[in-house]
């Protein structure tokens, strides 16, 4: 039985068999997808994808991403059948168990060939609309010589409910994003049952009212298949593939069935199973001509590869594709930003440090190419385009500026993509309050690892008329809470400056800047060293020691500032901190922490929630700050209304002093 004579059901069938047996020995998992969608992933990735196992990270090839992510076995199937590195029979033997690669959902970084991290329904879906975005933003700088491939996605019902796919079908059709084809796992079945228990959705209409190419299949019609993608590589706009399929397909006694999405199949169902795909094999054994065919097919782009090289060896762009790739963005940037900051700090301008941000962008984006800016249509409020950027729009990839629209979950996740595509550095703007809505993709980014930057605007009550559901409360914590993120707040033009060098100098970590929409002044403070990189620093040290540590964040900063004037006046001496990013203040060692913070009582300043503050705090402290929602009003009646303010400072550092001292006499 040779490789050219081994039907290609059979190879699908090799998907199903160890899809089910992985389920079945996890006791967990999800089989239904896997065998439903086994038929498509044959054809796409014997037939039509453009990759080399050997070589999963060759910069051209296709991406694939699994955004319905709790099918996985799919994926992990389709790995170990084509060879690729890292992905062995043992894995799938020990599929969803500590230590494997086999995750219960694919996590990025754990196996070669896995994409992007998927399973929260509908990120992969938008964040392969980032893959294709950077895919085209390459090309314009480099040629389709160099750069030229095709992002696939598999997505169920439930990604194409979400919310979420409705910003990144948009996005996508608006941009005219070509080389993306999106199968559609039409299965009509969800978690609770029939899907019509929850939508009647036309899904190709809505598609192609968004400027998709819209297409439907019988899925387990492997020719069906391949016509369906032929066209739709030779579309101009991205394509939808409808593949009508029945969910655990081979099952008989439960395909199509909600029961089959989410539980093992059963030693008896399996018997089945294996009767009904003719399927005569132990369990996790793949008959030899069958996975030789498989293996085949894993080397089939192998001479596409080395022509690639050629091509990338004789290219004038060749080298520069290569720096591209593995440039570090962040010692272009070193030089041009410390001249930045002296320059501030001889001018010691006051202005809103979403401004100084802006100001940072210029020097930045004029110091390097890589980084990818964007905004959800706040462009003009967040301060994220500088000059010369260019718009990205549909058939012209040559700006470097992607007006992402209303988008922000959208955004989030397709940044995601960008920087998992290699080589750009994206950021993209909203108002902090509307993090809640990308809070997903940001916890993918920080998931993943990625240097994704978030400039989160109009920061506190200091945004003033627009009211109470556009002022961020509990927002920083939230933020904060989160494992792998930094969350800058700067106090200044400088510490802005400061804290976009440290964020684009994270490679495997994502970060926020909170900047402000009010003027704030240059504080007096050293700019021969990066103090942000310490998280937390002593901005003003009195002399013969401390009665009390003020600490603050951000514009509250020139609050506690003017709070240790007026103790000062009254023979109190105030310590004042600046915390521009607690993340990297908890990293720094213990007697560091110790000097910054001192022994005495503190103040926490902050309009903000308190949440997270105590571990700063102490016992003996107060914080001043917010303790519910906002009102509509100008700042500065704003933060006089919720005593945010330099007298409420004063007198509360100076109770606790008093305190301290009558204690001491008793």
């Amino acid at each position: 039985m040779s490789e050219a004579k081994v039907d290609a059901r059979l190879c699908a069938n090799a998907i199903r068999a160890l899809a089910m047996d992985a389920v079945e020995k996890a006791k967990s998992g999800h089989p239904g997808m896997p065998m439903g969608m086994a038929d498509v992933a044959t054809v796409l990735f014997q037939r039509f994808m453009k990759f080399d196992a050997s070589r999963p990270d060759w910069p051209d090839r296709d991406r694939f991403v699994l955004s319905a992510g709790h099918g996985s076995m799919l994926l992990y199937a389709l790995h170990y059948l084509l060879g690729y590195p890292g992905m062995t029979k043992a894995d799938l033997e020990n599929f969803r168990q500590f230590g494997a690669p086999t995750a219960g959902h694919p996590e990025y970084g754990h196996a070669p060939g896995v994409e992007t991290t998927t399973g929260p329904l509908g990120q992969g879906l938008a964040t392969a609309v980032g893959m294709a975005i950077a895919e085209r933003l390459a090309a314009a700088r480099f040629g389709d010589d160099l750069v030229d491939h095709n992002t696939y996605v598999i997505a169920g019902d439930g990604c194409l409910m979400e919310g979420l796919s409705h910003e990144a079908i948009d996005l996508a059709g608006h941009l005219k994003l070509s080389r993306m084809i999106v199968f559609w796992d039409d299965n009509s079945i969800s978690i609770d049952g029939p899907t019509d228990l929850a939508t009647s959705m036309d899904q190709c209409a809505r598609f192609a009212a968004a400027g998709w190419h819209t297409q439907r299949v019988d899925g387990h019609d492997m020719e069906a298949v391949a016509r369906a993608i032929e066209a739709a590589k030779a579309d101009k706009r991205p394509s939808m593939i409808a593949c009508r399929t029945v969910i655990g397909y081979g099952a008989p006694g439960k395909q199509g069935k909600e029961s089959v999405h989410g539980a093992p199949l059963g030693a008896a169902e399996i018997e089945a199973a294996r009767a009904a795909l003719d399927w005569p094999h132990a369990p996790f054994e793949t008959p030899e001509p069958i996975l030789a065919a498989w293996r085949a097919a894993g080397r089939r782009g192998a001479s596409a590869r080395e022509a690639w090289e050629k091509r990338r060896a004789a290219s004038p762009k060749g080298r520069a594709f290569e720096t591209f790739l593995t440039n570090d963005v962040a010692k272009e940037i070193a030089g041009p930003l410390a001249d930045f900051r002296a320059t501030l700090a001889a001018e010691k301008p006051k202005i809103a440090t979403r401004k100084s941000s802006e100001m940072a962008l210029g020097v930045i984006n004029a110091a390097t190419g890589a980084t990818i800016g964007g905004s959800a249509d706040l462009t003009h409020s967040n301060f994220t385009i500088t000059k010369g950027m260019g718009s990205v729009r549909p058939g012209d990839f040559s700006g470097r500026y992607i007006h992402y629209g209303v988008r922000e979950f959208g955004m989030a996740a397709a940044m995601n993509g960008v920087a998992l595509h290699g080589g750009f550095v994206p950021y993209g703007g909203t108002f902090l309050v509307f993090s809640d809505y990308a809070r997903g993709g940001v916890r993918l980014s920080a998931l993943m690892g990625l240097r994704v930057i978030y400039v989160l605007t109009h920061d506190s009550i200091g945004l003033g008329e627009d009211g109470p559901t556009h002022q961020p409360i509990e927002h920083l914590a939230s933020l904060r809470a989160m494992p792998n993120l930094l969350v800058f707040r700067p106090a200044d033009a400088i510490e802005t400056a400061e804290c976009w060098e440290l964020a684009i100098a994270q490679e495997a970590t994502p970060s926020v800047l909170s900047l402000s929409r009010q003027n704030l002044p240059t504080l007096e403070r050293p700019v021969s060293e990066n103090l942000s990189a310490r998280g937390a620093y002593v901005l003003r040290e009195p002399a013969g020691g401390r009665d009390v540590t003020i600490l603050a964040t951000g514009s509250e900063v020139e609050i506690a500032l003017a709070g240790a004037d007026a103790l000062a006046a009254k023979g109190i001496k105030a310590a004042v901190v600046s915390m521009p990013c607690w993340e990297l203040f908890e990293a720094q060692p213990a007697d560091y922490r110790a000097r910054v913070l001192g022994k005495g009582p503190r103040i926490g300043v902050e309009a903000a929630a308190r949440l997270g503050w105590d571990r700063w705090l102490g016992e003996n402290s107060v914080f001043i700050g917010m303790s519910g929602f906002g009102a509509s009003a100008p700042a500065p009646e704003l933060y006089k209304h919720f005593g945010i303010t330099a007298e409420a400072v004063a007198d509360a550092a100076l109770a606790l002093v008093r305190a301290g001292q009558t204690e001491a006499l008793q």
